[in-house]
């Protein structure tokens, strides 16, 4: 479990958030050790959970959270500059699977990939069901996908195998049946860490939040929203981008 240096209780956090205080990170990494370790309950979760989404949540408590399931995520090494190509989900479009499309042409084009997801959660396919159907092995083990990026240039993380803790919540998040702050976190927390990323997110609120957290952890990101909508880069309207640039 994560050590704090100071006292966190549910009933504490809770009462700010419903009385619209926002948390910093050492607050919201407290409750997600408490979530990923299973000593939190069905119902602090989904209070929590709720909750935050209600006040709105701000760069420090998404990145608190995202340490919070790192620090129990077994992780990459990756000796390489790499790039992840991700999207948040949840816009409804039902489209076909661009990000999984767009980071195998970005491998192809000779920038090493290191691709992190799932298998469709609302949408019609998830990254791991494209490449399951591609005859892509997704049970591999971190040395395993980092080799994976060594000779072939691309690799892809399935997340239930790197983030197991996540069923501590699993239940709750298809229970209550609402986005939560776990839609925001699926691009913050590739086992590899990666110092570049194209995300996107398909809440306008909450991309220029996703783009500071990176921006704060030095990751060299464009962080994208079609204006109809779409978690991508869209072709029936303008797109906005946030860039967040740590070139050197």
């Amino acid at each position: 479990m994560v050590a704090s240096s100071r006292s966190c209780s549910w009933p504490a956090l809770l009462g700010q958030l419903i009385a619209g205080t926002d948390l910093d990170a050492q607050d919201t990494t407290w409750a997600m050790d408490q979530v990923m370790s299973g000593v939190a309950t069905q119902a602090q979760i989904a209070a929590f959970m709720v909750a935050l989404r209600a006040k709105g949540e701000t760069p420090a408590e998404i990145a608190g959270l995202a340490d919070g399931m790192l620090s129990h995520a077994y992780r990459v090494q990756v000796p390489q500059r790499a790039v992840d190509v991700v999207g948040t989900g949840g816009d409804q479009a039902h489209t076909v699977n661009i990000s999984t499309m767009a980071a195998l042409v970005t491998a192809a084009a000779g920038a090493p990939v290191i691709k992190h997801g799932n298998r469709a959660a609302s949408s019609q396919c998830g990254a791991a069901d494209v490449l399951e159907a591609l005859g892509v092995a997704l049970d591999l083990g971190p040395e395993q996908v980092a080799r994976c990026v060594a000779e072939a240039g691309i690799g892809f993380c399935f997340s239930p195998l790197f983030h197991p803790a996540m069923r501590h919540a699993a239940a709750v998040r298809r229970e209550i049946g609402i986005p939560t702050a776990f839609n925001f976190l699926g691009p913050l927390i590739n086992p590899a860490q990666p110092d570049a990323a194209l995300v996107g997110c398909a809440d306008l609120r909450m991309a220029p939040v996703m783009a500071q957290v990176l921006a704060d952890r030095g990751v060299s990101a464009l962080v994208v929203r079609g204006d109809d909508g779409l978690d991508e880069i869209t072709t029936t309207t303008t797109t906005s981008v946030w860039v967040v640039d740590h070139a050197t």
